[in-house]
């Protein structure tokens, strides 16, 4: 039996923010900053969050397609896991995608922090690995850049 071949595509998403880097690492490590800005989605509703941000701990978002998406009422799941943490500077980690319980994607990340005068330039560098049922790199990286609005967002907050 043939599988179907995995997909390999690796996506650099650079974007500066008007904080230092150690506001912008705050807003990756705080699980309550971090959920109104990762753990959200116009297209579905959270069902779970939980953030242990160390080296080693995981991050599990939970939330369910609403009926207008293509996966009306469907489980997509995100768990993220910490491999590598520089405080103010760098954040490396895996993640697993489901969908509906299917494994669609497994990526490496990379987020880098770099001081920039008075704010920070981030670099932010995805290797990922799609699976048959996956959303592909284009999606995925439109997903990060909506996500990192969002992060701009919060930033704004403090």
């Amino acid at each position: 039996m043939t599988q179907p071949p995995v997909v390999h595509a690796t996506f650099v998403i650079e974007r500066s923010y008007p904080r230092t880097p150690a506001q912008v690492f705050a807003a990756f490590a705080d699980p309550v900053k971090k959920e109104r800005w990762y753990g959200g989605g116009e297209g579905s509703d959270p069902i779970s969050y939980e953030l242990d941000f160390r080296e080693g701990g995981q991050e599990v978002s939970r939330r369910r397609f609403k009926a207008d998406t293509p996966f009306p009422g469907v489980e997509l799941a995100a768990i993220n896991t910490y491999d590598d943490i520089v405080p103010d500077r760098r954040i490396v980690f895996t993640q697993t995608m489901t969908i509906g319980g299917r494994r669609i994607s497994v990526s490496l990340t990379t987020v880098e922090l770099l001081a920039a005068g008075a704010g920070t330039d981030m670099i932010c560098t995805n290797q990922v690995a799609f699976f048959e049922g996956s959303d592909g790199a284009k999606m995925r990286e439109d997903g990060w850049r909506k996500l990192f609005e969002a992060l701009a967002q919060e930033l704004e907050r403090a």
